[in-house]
């Protein structure tokens, strides 16, 4: 059975394939399937992962459970959160206050001082940093707010891009991202070079070269890559 053919049902109970109930059961919730082909339910006993055939994975129960990425699933066991692997194991010994989904084959996760950081696929800290806040891995950068309230980009070995801060970023997308200063919201390249001057209260990420940004006049415009009008939206 492809499992990506399998499809959550409009109550979130259940799953449906090619347009019929699955496993001839129904949940109190579920979750959609993910790579090897294990899904997240709950029912009386608990949250657990059931296999394309319905088939518990193993017999823990818990408080909840999230999807697989890269064969490594969130749980949380009381207020501990950490990952299990595809047959149910636990990874590592560590308890967060909270876990991420690895992305590009690291994670975001949270102490219990409420500090961020990231980890790699056997539960170790990529570097020693740490932050107010990280975002996911795309395409070999992180966002990360720094404990001054700063953000930056990282690289997969915590070193940092660029000599650039600021207020608020995005991840890059087609080698740009978008980023704010105290005049508003704007796209810089990898070096963290602005691309145009102008500012806005809401920008986009660009799609395919062009991206819809809010004026603080309150229109609605597409821009171009060198920050040029082209359309009012």
């Amino acid at each position: 059975m492809d499992w990506s053919a399998i499809q959550v049902s409009e109550e979130n109970n259940s799953f449906i394939y090619k347009g019929k109930l699955l496993f001839n059961k129904e949940y109190d919730e579920v979750l959609k399937f993910h790579s090897p082909g294990l899904a997240p339910v709950k029912d009386a006993s608990g949250w657990y992962h059931i296999s394309v055939k319905g088939i518990e994975v193993y017999k823990a129960r818990y408080n909840r459970t999230f999807g697989y990425y890269f064969n490594r699933a969130s749980v949380i066991n009381n207020d501990s959160w950490f990952h299990i692997d595809d047959m149910g194991e636990r990874l590592y010994d560590v308890n967060y206050a909270w876990t991420g989904n690895y992305q590009e084959h690291l994670c975001a996760v949270r102490d219990f001082n409420n500090q961020y950081f990231h980890i790699d696929l056997d539960g170790n800290p990529i570097y020693e940093s740490k932050y107010r806040f990280v975002g996911d891995f795309k395409d070999g950068y992180a966002c990360v707010k720094q404990l001054n309230g700063f953000y930056k980009h990282i690289d997969k070995l915590g070193n940092v891009l660029n000599d650039k801060t600021f207020l608020d970023l995005g991840v890059f997308h087609k080698n740009y991202a978008t980023a704010k200063d105290k005049n508003g919201w704007f796209h810089i390249d990898k070096k963290g070079h602005e691309l145009y001057k102008e500012r806005y209260t809401m920008i986009e990420p660009f799609y395919n070269g062009f991206a819809v940004v809010d004026t603080f006049e309150k229109t609605k415009q597409i821009i171009n890559e060198d920050g040029v009008k082209t359309l009012d939206v």
